[in-house]
């Protein structure tokens, strides 16, 4: 019997791949990491995958698992190593609508949560550009980001519960529905971001939400961005927090956007150096019912609060959607920003977040620090706004800068009190970060749980602690 004999003992001949057969797990989504798995493993079922990691800690082999393979920063890298592939785990086990909740497996597929749960009136609310590939487990893996973090939080905020197989091949059963439980140390929260390192997600019980009833969707132009961040702000008290999305487009961004990508248009008439896509719903009836004249509120509420901004010279223009194919427009601008920017080599691709009021002065800082560093360097970002995460790109002259480049964005950040990694997760890619901005005794302290955990060190092996 050979070593991998076991693993189609367990799960059946077909769902094992070597060689050829593993091309689709052998480099990221954006061509950075490649490399040979030793093999690949499509487990169905929470016990097989119990099983392939008793014998993944019996033989001492290093085990990477994979979700939809979207993510950008490395993490799932498989040189030599099992791939063990989520994806077959594909079902919603139960969709409680009175409970508003979702208990899934994690291959489920984000845009497939989305349709099942709009089929009931209500919404995970969660979504990014790569909703119609990326899967449950990976987004729960990395504490996903995305568009609506503003008015619901991320991907830890959103879970109620976990389904985690250890490396030894335990069930570690924290499928709680609660939304209190103080009965110990919260487990679920050390899965949630730990990357795969520390076990393997299989299942969670996922927060649900009404579905707004109505949208109000606009692109507005401010002087700068401490305007918006005005426009942020009274939109809360105005909508009573309904705000859903508020994201930064600069003008680079939006020429690069129309430059592109086919048939593109501009937000404006007149080019505007600060571009932000606002998004609000309403769930309340009496905020999205149609009036006499076709009106509904929450738009109203978006074009009064428009309305004052541009009389004190806070707003310089706004387009609202009048219909899905406009706010579908909008929306298109801002989930293309993989597709503009990613392609550019080299890359330093920062995912950063400062509090909100300092993004303003962190685009400041490095339009002065980025020239010192690389006087021909090319920066391009675009902002979730309203949570303060900055996704700021630079392409340096050359290869040999980007550390150099990554370093001088990371002072900047440490002086504001944000952080190196926002959103995508700390892979390969951030790990030289990790190293040179994570708190010692905090780096300790992971390198305690992990060991603990993951004695053999088998779970998704060099990556995220330095």
């Amino acid at each position: 019997m050979t070593m991998l004999d076991k693993l189609r003992e367990i799960v059946g001949e077909t769902q094992v791949l070597e060689g050829a057969d593993t091309a689709a797990w052998q480099s990221d989504w954006i061509g950075k990491y490649k490399g040979l798995p030793l093999a690949v493993v499509r487990p169905g079922s929470t016990d097989e995958v119990s099983r392939i990691m008793a014998w993944a800690h019996d033989t001492g082999t290093p085990v990477v698992p994979v979700g939809g393979n979207t993510g950008l920063s490395g993490g799932t890298y498989a040189d030599g190593a099992l791939v063990l592939s989520l994806a077959r785990m594909n079902a919603i086990r139960e969709l409680r609508t009175e409970a508003r909740i979702a208990i899934v497996e994690a291959g489920v597929v984000l845009s497939t949560l989305h349709e099942a749960a709009e089929a009931e009136g209500l919404v995970f609310p969660m979504s990014f550009g790569a909703k119609g590939s990326c899967m449950i487990g990976g987004m729960l893996a990395t504490n996903a980001g995305g568009s609506n973090v503003v008015r619901y939080g991320n991907t830890r905020a959103l879970c109620l519960g976990l389904e985690v197989v250890l490396p030894d091949g335990e069930v570690l059963e924290l499928m709680s529905e609660l939304h209190k439980d103080n009965s110990g140390y919260d487990l679920k929260d050390l899965f949630i971001g730990a990357e795969g390192t520390l076990g393997v997600i299989t299942g969670a019980v996922l927060k649900l939400a009404p579905k707004p009833r109505a949208y109000a969707t606009a692109m507005v132009a401010a002087p700068a961005l401490a305007d918006a961040l005005v426009l942020l702000n009274r939109l809360q008290e105005a909508t009573g927090g309904a705000v859903e999305a508020f994201e930064y487009m600069p003008a680079a961004y939006v020429d690069a956007h129309m430059a592109k990508i086919a048939g593109a248009r501009a937000p404006f008439a007149t080019r505007h150096e600060v571009n932000i896509l606002v998004e609000v719903g309403a769930t309340a009836a009496r905020d999205a019912a149609l009036g006499e004249d076709g009106s509904v509120p929450i738009v109203g509420y978006l074009e009064e609060v428009l309305a004052g901004l541009m009389e004190d010279g806070a707003v310089l223009d706004a387009v609202i959607a009048q219909n899905d194919a406009q706010r579908a427009e909008m929306w298109e601008r801002r989930e293309a920003a993989a597709e503009v920017t990613l392609d550019r080599q080299p890359l330093v691709n920062n995912d950063i977040a400062v509090p909100l009021d300092k993004v303003a002065v962190f685009l400041e800082r490095m339009a002065e620090v980025l020239p010192q560093v690389d006087a021909g360097a090319e920066s391009l970002c675009v902002a979730h706004l309203g949570d303060g995460n900055i996704h700021y790109a630079v392409v340096p002259t050359d290869a040999d800068l980007i550390d150099p480049v990554m370093e001088a964005v990371e002072d900047v950040v440490q002086d504001l009190g944000g952080s190196f990694s926002a959103e995508h997760g700390i892979g390969l890619s951030k790990k030289p970060s990790m190293a040179r901005r994570k708190d010692a005794v905090a780096l300790r302290v992971m390198g305690q749980i992990k060991a603990a955990l993951d004695p053999k060190r088998i779970m998704n092996p060099g990556k995220v602690l330095p």
